[in-house]
């Protein structure tokens, strides 16, 4: 998401800039920059916050480097750059010292810096004789305390603190230059990061509701299981490092892929975000008690609908029920763990497809098994219907509406409100959509069954052979 902006005279400047000084962009690297640096109508920086979630060697420091140099060099700045370890601190610092360094190479900027480069270890610093510089420090404690900066870059963000954000924040609230920035650099957390603000940021990021925060993610869907993204896994290396084939090969994902963990691969190289980052609740509890009935409708255009979830937690059975007026009814029939299997489910649909305009079936861990079953078992392929992703997100979005609006009944079954109440947002795709995802380990695949079943009776064209008598018939 990049904040609305009408001048990126800045960026272009920039990447110009930097352009003559042999650190030319790649094109994603020149895109990062026009979000950081675009301006509004009165002449504001578009963006108080930046964040980047790119997998690492793909060339995160050079959009860092092209917007730092910059900043100092023609716009006089003053920069904190902070990191978690003190190694990675001074490699950027020797970076961005290299070019003030080299007076036979780059005389123009040798001459700004005779302000001063320090290099004393733990206090690094370039200082321009134009008053623009850029100091480094790693992060602790109580490292912010005393520098008054206009921009403040946050490298390493994964593990980036609550309580050293809060000692770092105050360094731009008094900024010289009156438009400070704040910039969030790294990669998903692990799971011995912290990461509690980048996760924050990456959220406020998908959710696209905070218009003055840019932010860019090179990622894999989160709910992406690691056996689908090591089958598919040139693909999604492809997609998720823009450097690959300029200074990342091919050859060297594989043997990463060999080497580490499966999960391991799909956060380092793949940047797939922890499943358990969905934020706050996705629906309002209180609204969705309101929508209990209890009488529900008896007759209608029905739709039964499986889901299978990304975890293989097992499979979940729900149904819907479209009267000739009113609103649709949804109820949660049944949910089964592995160990369980799935004869049932196949009985229990082959027993009933006659009395439903479709049966919808998703979810790559079982949805081809399952689609095999029931045509061996007669049910017509006409019946059975397997969504693709767009309407999976069409069918998420048509349940919160619903929600929102009152447009959709239930019975209050304790296992569906349970779940309805523990579901976040996932995100699909980088449109906007979204999924269910649990926030705890009570799972979702019962509602996730109902917002396909609701989708699907509004849908359908279908009419059944036989009405039956209601979507709570077991």
């Amino acid at each position: 998401m990049h904040p609305r902006a009408v001048d990126f005279e800045d960026a272009d400047e920039a990447v110009a800039l930097a352009g003559g000084y042999g650190l030319t962009p790649d094109p994603w690297q020149e895109h990062v920059v026009r979000g950081w640096m675009g301006r509004r109508r009165d002449g504001r920086l578009a963006a108080g916050r930046c964040g980047v979630a790119v997998p690492r060697q793909n060339g995160k420091n050079g959009t860092v480097e092209i917007t730092q140099l910059h900043k100092m060099v023609m716009q006089g700045r003053k920069i904190l750059h902070t990191a978690h370890e003190v190694k990675t601190a001074r490699k950027a610092f020797l970076r961005l010292a290299s070019f003030f360094e080299n007076e036979r190479k780059y005389p123009e900027l040798y001459e700004l810096a005779k302000g001063g480069i320090r290099k004393t270890n733990g206090q690094e610093a370039i200082l321009l004789t134009n008053g623009g510089s850029c100091e480094f420090v790693a992060r602790s404690r109580g490292s912010g305390r005393g520098y008054t900066v206009d921009d403040l870059f946050c490298d390493e963000a994964q593990e980036l603190t609550d309580e050293q954000l809060e000692a770092l924040l105050p360094t731009i609230a008094a900024a010289p230059s009156g438009d400070p920035q704040q910039f969030y650099l790294g990669t998903p957390p692990g799971p011995n990061s912290v990461g509690d603000v980048f996760v924050r940021v990456r959220r406020e990021g998908v959710a696209g509701k905070d218009k003055r925060l840019c932010w860019d993610e090179w990622s894999i869907p989160d709910e992406t299981h690691a056996d689908e993204a090591l089958k598919h896994w040139r693909e999604y290396a492809a997609a998720t490092n823009p450097a690959l084939g300029l200074r990342l090969n091919i050859t060297t994902v594989e043997d990463e892929k060999n080497a580490m963990s499966p999960d391991g691969f799909c956060r380092e190289r793949l940047g797939r975000w922890d499943s358990a980052d969905v934020g706050s609740a996705a629906v309002d509890f209180t609204q969705w008690g309101r929508l209990k009935v209890l009488a529900p409708p008896s007759s209608g255009k029905k739709v039964f609908a499986v889901r299978f979830p990304v975890d293989g937690s097992g499979v979940g059975l729900s149904a819907a029920l479209k009267p000739s007026r009113g609103c649709p009814h949804v109820e949660g029939i049944r949910f089964s763990t592995p160990s369980e299997g799935t004869q049932w489910l196949i009985d229990w649909l082959v027993e009933r497809w006659r009395s439903a305009s479709q049966i919808i079936v998703d979810g790559k861990g079982g949805a081809g098994y399952l689609v095999s079953a029931l045509r061996d078992a007669g049910v017509p392929s006409r019946v059975i219907w397997t969504p693709n992703v767009g309407q999976v997100i069409a069918a998420h979005s048509l349940m919160a509406e619903s929600i929102s609006s009152g447009l959709v009944s239930h019975s209050g079954q304790p296992e569906l409100d349970e779940q309805v109440r523990d579901a976040g947002k996932r995100k699909i795709g980088n449109d906007g959509g979204f999924g269910w995802m649990a926030r705890t380990d009570s799972g979702v695949a019962l509602f996730e069954a109902a917002t396909l079943a609701l989708w699907g009776v509004h849908e359908t064209k279908r009419r059944p052979s036989g009405e039956g008598s209601g979507v709570t018939i077991l």
